[in-house]
């Protein structure tokens, strides 16, 4: 066999390894965030339900899944706040 196909080869699986972990971890990346902002929208559902009661209602809209996915309980604890005394109705 060739030396210069056998070399092409190579480079061109060299190649091929580096653009599928190029393409993977960006799909990776937004699978996470995904999945972070429906258990975002999880807890905004399960606050607004206790919440009810005293009166703490937050929208369940993109910015707030995405504070309180993003950000977990922290964000969603800052939210309360944000709603409770910044924002009082």
């Amino acid at each position: 066999m060739n030396s210069a196909v056998i070399i092409i080869a190579i480079i061109s699986l060299i190649l091929l390894l580096l653009l599928s972990a190029a393409i993977t971890k960006p799909v990776r990346w937004a699978g996470r965030l995904c999945i972070k902002m429906i258990i975002g929208a999880v807890l905004l559902f399960f606050l607004n339900q206790f919440g009810g009661h005293y009166g703490l209602h937050i929208p369940i809209n993109l910015a707030t899944v995405s504070v309180s996915g993003i950000l977990g309980i922290p964000g969603i604890i800052s939210l309360a706040v944000i709603q409770t005394w910044i924002l009082p109705s």
